[in-house]
């Protein structure tokens, strides 16, 4: 990219953010007919929740509408499920979608247990929307509330704790009904489904990876105790408890409060929120049980527009940081930055080639090999954020296992870098001056000043859209989202360890394997693959024995390999910035800081956070 196309490219990518935003809040609102607002709840002890209200323009005073609470699991935050809101306010029902406590812009909670106790803060919203007069568009028989994963335990639960509350006060449960989406091995004994007084409806994923935890070790529901239960809860006379479930079919009566059905779609757990087949079912249960007549078939839906404009809105912005870095570094202040692109380093061969390969394969076995370990370190170290306490000592009880993972891979691959370079590289041809690493310290100030600037100019924009459109960037659950201020505190205590892998990173494809001076898209591939192969062998390892066995090779580090589909694809695209970047410099430096503030910040963003409040 040319110094002098990079204006218009800025505008370009800048322009495309713009309109295609604009689409995906164009969908979000359907067409205007459902209006999308943020709001804030202030709940017990000083807490609160952040969430979105979708308000169909045809709930009114007049004519009350049915009511969703809309729970995100574990590590998720309310745009993750904007497709299930989208869908539900479309077919005439208000929802508010939550950030569950110490997720997204909510806060945290003073249980440790706040999915189970305080369904991730649903309670308080149930019990604000059924005692206010503020919302009289709502109807207060017809309240709802689903959630997927762990917020699919906060459902139940929820269901559960207002079924006591009803019995308790000789009243109707505040939770008309109630819909679990994959999660079904906790909540559901016999002691806690004795006090349901509400519909509910299951969906579990044929392929669940966390169905070893099931009493029956699978994920097939036909059978399944859990399930079972759930039916059976509806069926008063024991004689005619049945043995096995059909799927999809609806038991007892939605007026009577004890309709019960169980799908269980052939999709894994992660993806499962994002399968046609599985928002139909939802959608379906949703129009039975809160007697909706509406137009739209359930295998109308739209939401699927909004992930493809938001994809777009996230792949161009990430774009937009080539010309953006272009742009400032023409300026005076930043130019002095600027050297001219080291000689390239000689292609190994004979010996080199072989030693090559060694430490390739070494750095995809520590990478591969290291990152259960450290995520169980990670439980030992931080020990509050582990056990869901307050504190801002490392708060983020998962990016702390992924903070451990990268400062020993960081650490490793700058190890076998130095060795490579003093007993090898040295002795054939490599000079230091072909690293990029030479610079001085008023250069290297300038460098971080740099990256500062980018990193708020990108923020900014964002921030703007999301003023705008009420929007971010996003793939499915991989998003670059608005953040709040105690963010940045934290950006201040991880970034500097994670910098050592983005560095380390940097120096490997500029400094080590950079063998021509302009670097052809199917080397970036390579290089994206030897960064990210350890992480996706491990996936490769969980799934094909998940595949062949019907249980995962890490059950109770499940969660933490999960995690990783978010994680892979951003390690992967690091060496195309960093290369890139390094094409303007002729150092390594700024590509890394870059990269690792944009990108920490969208994990830090992303993912439960126990701060204090």
């Amino acid at each position: 990219m040319t110094s002098n196309k990079s204006p218009r490219i800025l505008l370009f990518c800048i322009s495309a953010i713009i309109i295609f935003s604009a689409l995906a809040s164009y969908v979000q609102s359907s067409s205007g007919e459902v209006r999308v607002t943020e709001i804030t709840i202030p709940t017990q002890n000083g807490q609160w929740l952040k969430a979105d209200l979708y308000k169909p323009q045809s709930a009114t005073s007049e004519n009350p509408a049915p009511m969703a609470v809309v729970i995100p699991g574990f590590q998720r935050s309310k745009e993750t499920l904007s497709n299930l809101s989208i869908e539900l306010s479309r077919r005439g029902i208000v929802v508010i979608s939550i950030d569950p406590y110490a997720q997204g812009g909510s806060s945290s909670s003073f249980s440790t247990r706040a999915a189970t106790t305080q369904g991730y803060g649903m309670f308080a919203v149930v019990d604000y929307v059924y005692e206010t007069n503020n919302l009289n568009y709502i109807d207060k028989t017809r309240i709802g509330a689903t959630g997927h994963s762990a917020g699919g335990l906060a459902a139940i639960r929820g269901a559960t704790y207002f079924g006591k509350e009803a019995k308790k006060n000789g009243t109707m449960s505040k939770l008309h009904s109630v819909f679990v989406s994959g999660f079904i091995y906790r909540g559901f004994a016999k002691k806690d489904l004795k006090p349901i007084s509400s519909n509910i409806g299951i969906s579990y994923a044929l392929y669940d990876e966390g169905a070893y935890r099931n009493k029956l070790k699978h994920g097939d529901m036909r059978l399944a105790p859990e399930a079972l239960r759930i039916i059976n809860s509806s069926i008063n006379d024991k004689k005619n408890h049945i043995n096995e479930i059909t799927i999809g079919k609806y038991y007892g009566n939605s007026s009577e409060k004890n309709l019960r059905v169980v799908y269980n779609e052939k999709v894994l757990h992660p993806f499962q929120p994002y399968n046609q087949e599985v928002m139909a079912n939802q959608l379906s249960y949703f129009e039975k049980v809160f007697d909706l007549k509406n137009s739209l078939s359930n295998d109308n839906q739209i939401w699927y527009w909004k992930e493809i404009f938001t994809s777009i809105s996230f792949i161009v912005s990430l774009f937009m940081l080539i010309p953006l870095t272009q742009l400032m570094l023409n300026t005076p202040f930043f130019e002095r930055i600027k050297k001219p692109i080291p000689n390239i380093l000689p292609k190994p061969e004979g010996k080199g080639k072989i030693l090559f390969w060694i430490l390739f394969a070494i750095s995809a076995l520590v990478a591969a090999f290291t990152f259960i370990p450290m995520s169980e370190l990670s439980k030992t170290l931080f020990v509050e954020a582990s056990s869901r306490k307050q504190t801002w000592f490392f708060p983020q009880r998962m990016n702390n296992a992924i903070m451990l993972w990268a400062i020993l891979n960081g650490v490793v691959s700058l190890i076998i870098f130095y060795t490579s370079y003093r007993l090898f590289g040295k002795k054939n041809g490599v000079l230091f001056d072909m690293l990029g690493l030479r610079i001085k310290r008023s250069e290297l100030l300038r460098t971080f000043l740099l990256a500062i600037m980018i990193f708020a100019i990108y923020y900014i924009l964002l921030s703007t859209i999301y003023f705008l459109f009420h929007v971010d960037y996003r793939i499915f659950f991989i998003g670059i989202r608005v953040f709040r201020p105690a963010m940045l505190l934290l950006l201040v205590l991880y970034a500097p360890l994670f910098f050592i892998f983005f560095l380390s990173n940097s120096l490997r494809v500029n400094g080590a394997m950079r063998f021509s001076n302009v670097m052809k898209l199917k080397t970036l591939f390579f290089h994206g693959l030897a960064t990210s192969i350890g992480l996706l062998l491990i996936i490769c390892i969980q799934y094909v024995t998940f595949f062949k066995t019907g249980t995962v090779y890490w059950t109770d580090g499940w969660l933490y390999v999960n995690l990783l589909f978010g994680v892979v694809p951003m390690i992967f695209f690091l060496p195309f910035f960093h290369n890139y970047i390094f094409q303007m410099t002729g150092t390594i430096y700024l590509g890394p800081m870059i990269t690792c503030l944009v990108f920490i910040m969208s994990l830090l963003s992303n993912t439960v956070c126990y701060i204090p409040i």
